[in-house]
This record gives structure tokens, sequence and C-alpha cells, in this order.
């Protein structure tokens, strides 16, 4: 979502790092640059007014022109604004301890509702609670046989469909319901309109009064852009919110709605959808999003979807087996998995430190995504056999592979070769001493430390000078200019 916005910023700030010293007047310039991007992203402007004039206050002191490295200086104001923005800390569910507690969503119609209903419904069954789902909307035909089916599919229990009812009846039933069988949280589902109107406030309104929730969540729409901050602004002068959830934050919209959010409402981003999956949400985390924006990445989320995509098992077997230098194309689809339950090379790439470069050398290069899928079936059109040993295959093999994949021989040597190059480097991280070989040189700096000298420890100077300039001067990680990928892996990864 905020591609286009972090291109323009992080093009702003390299010119600014690329210089010596700075004046006022390369600063003000800088923040104008800011303040068109911000316009452009769709930030409302007043907010991207606000925004521009407290981080130009900050950086134009003294201390800032003066100091060793004025253009880092910069951006770490702008990266602090950036949080204070989005609402700084991130905010919990306020559940509460005395159960029912009840999660009220509201929203215009075809913002999401009923979906992020399930998705939240679901993670709090992953917490350990016992979850009841509710609909209200009589208006839109089958809403309430749509969250009956998405709670089968989430494991979520709804609450029985009676005929006639109204939402005022149907929500007194729900708590009724859910205190005679002891559930921790009511999910409401409420209906929605086109247009904010005062037969919906009203509604909603009467809901509050009977079910006194304990959240009251705006469920928006990022891709509505500008609009979006006008509706969160009339839910907000007429109902009690406590939160807001923004959906589709994985489209290509600008941006703006999401920046502009928290400063038009008062109230904090809680949640993000980022698919259409009902695992597909995820708390919002203000300075994991501000750290993507600028280019400065998301360690902590990749850490976290490292986690949930790898199963405990699998990577136990898998450490053993790389202790002693063992990887075949069966270990190759294991990781290929992983990486796709994570999002793929492009989300991988977007929550590393510095790799915003190496993105757009991917970009340039033609990276197709579906690589991996392409990869996969090469390997599950071979034998068990040709698997556990790639030497195997021969050139009627490798035709037998090609046809059964719908790829080409060119294809599956391109697969092999990768293969062997990264059996190859599993045998030299035993040689340096396993993972904690492996930290001790990321520690480093120079040539041979950092990501530079992980590089050409691994796949020789050819990687070894994509990692290094792909660290994007962070400290221990090498730094230069935008890397270019290594001829083999360029090759292996370019769109047909």
């Amino acid at each position: 979502m905020f591609e286009s916005l972090g291109d323009r910023l992080g093009g702003v700030f390299d010119r600014l790092r690329g210089r010596g010293a700075l004046t006022e007047a390369d600063v003000r310039g800088a923040m104008r640059e800011v303040r068109i991007a911000l316009l452009e992203a769709d930030v409302a402007l007043p907010v991207a007014r606000d925004f521009v004039d407290k981080i130009t206050e900050a950086a134009v002191g003294q201390q800032v022109l003066r100091s060793v490295t004025p253009g880092q200086q910069v951006v770490k104001i702008v990266n602090d604004a950036l949080v204070e923005m989005l609402g700084g800390d991130s905010a919990e569910l306020e559940i509460g301890v005395t159960p029912p507690a009840v999660v009220m969503l509201v929203g215009l119609q075809g913002s999401g509702k009923t979906t992020t209903t399930a998705k939240l419904a679901r993670l709090l069954r992953k917490q350990g609670k016992k979850v009841m789902m509710a609909s209200l909307d009589v208006n839109r035909p089958a809403a309430q046989e749509q969250l009956t089916v998405l709670g089968t599919q989430a494991e979520v229990a709804t609450l029985p469909i009676v005929e006639g009812q109204q939402p005022v009846e149907i929500a007194r039933r729900a708590l009724q319901s859910a205190k005679l069988q002891g559930y921790d949280v009511v999910m409401l589902d409420t209906a929605g309109r086109l247009h904010v109107d005062q037969a919906l406030m009203a509604e909603m309104q009467a809901v509050a009064d009977i079910a006194r929730p304990n959240e009251i969540l705006l469920v928006v729409d990022s891709l509505t852009g500008q609009d979006a901050v006008n509706v969160a602004r009339n839910f907000s002068d007429q109902v009690p919110l406590t939160g807001v959830i923004l959906t589709r934050m994985d489209g290509d919209a600008r941006g703006g709605a999401a920046l502009s959010m928290r400063a038009v409402t008062g109230k904090p981003i809680k949640f993000a959808g980022v698919g259409e999956k009902l695992d597909a949400i995820e708390p919002f985390h203000p300075k994991r999003v501000a750290g993507r924006i600028l280019g400065m990445g998301d360690v902590v989320s990749l850490v976290e979807k490292a986690a949930e995509a790898i199963q405990a098992d699998d990577a136990e077997k898998m450490a053993a087996r790389l202790a002693k230098g063992q990887f075949d194309m069966n270990d190759l689809r294991n990781q290929l998995a992983q990486m796709r339950r994570m999002g793929g090379i492009g989300a991988l790439a977007g929550m590393i430190p510095g790799m915003k470069k190496a993105q757009a050398a991917m970009a340039s290069s033609n990276v197709d995504e579906r690589v991996l899928l392409r990869m996969d079936a090469m390997i599950g059109s071979m034998t068990p056999k040709e698997r556990a040993k790639p030497e195997l295959l021969n050139a009627k093999r490798k035709i037998r592979v090609a046809k059964g994949s719908g790829t080409t021989v060119q294809d599956v040597n391109k697969l092999l070769k990768m293969h062997q190059e990264m059996s190859t480097a599993m045998k030299r991280i035993k040689k340096m001493g396993g993972i904690k070989g492996l930290a001790a040189m990321l520690g480093k700096g120079g040539p041979g430390g950092g990501m530079g000298g992980i590089g050409n420890a691994l796949g020789g100077p050819a990687m070894g000078d994509f990692m290094a300039k792909a660290g994007g001067g962070l400290p221990g990680l090498g730094g230069g200019d935008a890397p270019k990928l290594p001829p083999g892996f360029e090759n292996l990864l370019k769109k047909k």
C-alpha cells in the first residue's frame, strides 16, 4: 500500500544523506517535497500540514544541522513524527474481565465488516477465547447466512438465525445466549449503508444502548482513499468509537487513509486486514508501519510470520540435517512452502532492513513471484528417489519433469543449479560454525563482515556484493548503491 509514498520519501532522504552538511534551506526544500508526497498519497490536508510543520520545526534546529550525520537525524525525526501520526504505541482490544465482552463492528456497506468479524473472531479463538458471532444485518440479502458460513470456516459459533427479528432483538438474544453458554466474547456484525444516514446511526445507537459494548470498532476500506477519512469523521461524531480496523491494507491504495485516520478520529487503528483469507488480519503496529514506509524494514513482523509459518518439528529436523551438511530437493521444497506462507519474495524483502534497494533491483530484473509455484511444480514432478538424490536426473528424466510441471528443461536445469548452490552454501555454514558463526560474522564490519561477508561465504563474490549493497548503509550490514542481482539468481527469477 505505501510503496509509492515510501519511494517518494526514500528519494528525498537519499538526497539529504548524500550531503555532508545541511542548511536550513536544504531542510525546508526537502520538507516541501515531503508535503507534496503526503498530499499525493491522499493524506488529509490539515494532517499533512501539521505533520510537515512539526518536522520542520525540529529539523532546522542547530543540534540537527551541526550534527555529524544531519541527513540521518532528519530521517529519525520524520520516523518519530510518522509513528506519532499513526498512533504511537499499538492498541489492544479492551475485552475486560467480566464475560461476555461485547465487540461491535460498524461501518459502511462493502467495507468488509462481515469478513472482518469472522477474522477477528478467529484470532480471538486462537488466543483461547470462547467466541460467538451474531449478524444484525437484516437489510442486505443473505448477510446473516454469510456470517454463518464464515463461522463454520473459522470454527467459531454463530447465533442461530430467527426470521423477522430486528437488530435490537438479535443483540438482546445474543447476549442472553452468551451468558447462558459461557462465552467470553460476543461479536456483533451490524448493518451498513451505501452512505452515512440518520437511520443507520439511530440503529447503531439503539444496539449500543442494549449491548453496552466494550469495543465499538469502525471498519474502513483503505481503498476508498480520502472519502474514508470523511466516513470516519461522521461515525466518530455520532458513535462513541474505541478504535478503527483498516481493511485491504494489502491493496495498491496510496495509504493516505491510514495516515490520516488517527488524527481525524482521535482513535487508534487496532487491526489491519491484509488479505482475503480468514487468517489475513494482524494487529496494527505504528512503529512497524513507519519502518516499512521509510525503508527501515520490519524485522519483528518478519520473525512473527516465520514463527507462524515454520512448524517446530520441521525446524528441528531441518536443523539436524543442516548440521550434517545435508540439503536435498525435499528440504528445498519445504523452504519454498515456508516462503509462500510468509507472503512470498516481495513481502519478505519489504520487511528486511535495507532491502528497499534490493526490491527495486528485483523489480528492474523482472522478478516473477510465481517462480516459487513453478519451482514447487518441478519438484513435485520428480520421483521420491530423484528428490532425495537430484544427481539421478539425467537428460531423459529432466524432459519428463519439465513436461509434468509445464516448464522447460532449461527451467529444470536452473532449479538444479540453484539447489546445488544452496547445498554448497549449507556445507559452508557447517564449516563456519553453524548459525552462531553466521551471527558472529553479521556483527562484524568491513569487507569480510556484515551481509557482504555472509554473501561471500555462501555464494561467492557476486552474492557478497549483492548482499553488501542491499544492506543500505545500516550498521554492520554493508552499504552502497542500488544492488544488482547475481546473474544466476537474476536468470532464475526472470519472467517468462
